[in-house]
């Protein structure tokens, strides 16, 4: 190798000093290559959370207080209390880092569906209800709880637990709940039976609400009421079965209660259903984007951009299967919200 160096310094070409001294030519670049200067190390970015700092971000995700929420639950809690630690994709890193991270529930998977088709762009104009079976003391006792959410706010207007499900019980809650909230423009829900019950059309028609409903077998259809369950039932504090329809009743009032006022749901910009319901987010986003600042202006090379993360929006209005513009489609039948 050193002959083919020597020839080639020395003015031969390279196809001349490998027919000289019997080396390929490629196999010559490839050892100039190797014996070539070091490679430089990555250079750490300048942005990178030091060791202390991973740790620490570490720790407050282990909390006692925050061990069973997301990382999305921690970054909304911290920033309303005035702190910031890192972002939320840095948070999953480090989590994943420390093989942290795995999804904990099956996914159902379901086609994109067209109908109904409703769209609320405040609160109190679409309610959706569903029940749902709550086990109780012993094999083959349920209680039903009937619960209702307006789907712009995802605030939680009624929840009620029976022993049983019917028409008349869901007839009482919704005569309660608007009695409360107010009178919405319409009520969507699947086709159970007390869902299409006598009792809670004569209701409706005679308040002038306009009924939605599922259609069969197509639980997306009711996304908001099937996802609340399921947030309810993988919750960590859910129990196998309940002693009692007092105690079901009891627990339901006060899951229902921390959803509302302190659950930051990533469908609202992290924001509470209660924030949302009651017209107080735009205040709270502007004392967030004064926290975010302040963590801007201590630590500039850590933020790409001036902007918030877009987790934090919030969207201007709430669907049921997104309308199209328009469709000649008989299957698809939109419901028009009547004028406020």
């Amino acid at each position: 190798m050193n002959a083919y160096t020597e020839l080639t310094v020395h003015g031969l070409s390279t196809r001349a000093a490998a027919g000289l001294t019997g080396i390929a030519r490629s196999t010559a670049a490839r050892r100039r290559r190797r014996s070539g200067p070091p490679v430089p190390r990555e250079v750490v970015p300048a942005n990178r959370l030091d060791c202390t700092e991973r740790a620490h971000v570490l720790a407050v995700l282990n909390s006692a207080e925050f061990v069973d929420s997301t990382p999305i639950q921690v970054f909304a809690t911290l920033l309303d209390r005035g702190v910031y630690l890192c972002s939320i994709s840095t948070m999953y890193r480090i989590l994943a880092e420390h093989a942290q991270v795995r999804e904990r529930r099956r996914q159902a998977r379901h086609p994109a569906r067209a109908v109904p088709e409703l769209v609320a762009d405040g609160p109190g104009q679409v309610y959706t209800w569903d029940i749902t079976k709550l086990a109780g003391p012993t094999r083959g006792v349920y209680y039903d709880a009937y619960v209702m959410i307006d789907i712009y706010s995802r605030y939680i207007v009624g929840a009620h637990v029976h022993a049983r499900e019917s028409g008349p019980l869901a007839q009482e809650m919704m005569a309660e709940v608007f009695g409360i909230h107010g009178i919405p423009q319409v009520v969507h829900a699947d086709r159970g039976t007390s869902m299409t019950s006598k009792s809670v059309a004569t209701l409706l028609a005679d308040l002038e609400v306009t009924r939605s409903h599922s259609r069969p077998k197509v639980s997306n259809d009711n996304p908001y009421s099937e996802a609340w369950f399921k947030t309810l039932k993988y919750a960590p504090v859910f129990p196998e079965r309940f002693g009692s329809l007092a105690g079901a009743r009891g627990f339901i009032d006060e899951f229902v209660s921390w959803y509302n006022h302190e659950h930051h749901h990533q469908g609202l910009g992290l924001h509470t259903p209660a924030d949302v319901h009651y017209g107080l987010a735009a205040a709270k986003a502007n004392e967030r984007a004064d926290v975010l600042a302040a963590a801007r202006a201590a630590h500039p090379e850590r933020f790409a951009t001036n902007a918030p993360p877009k987790v934090l929006d919030l969207p201007a209005a709430a669907w049921i299967n997104k309308p199209v513009e328009s469709t000649t489609d008989d299957d698809h039948q939109q419901v028009e919200l009547p004028a406020a």
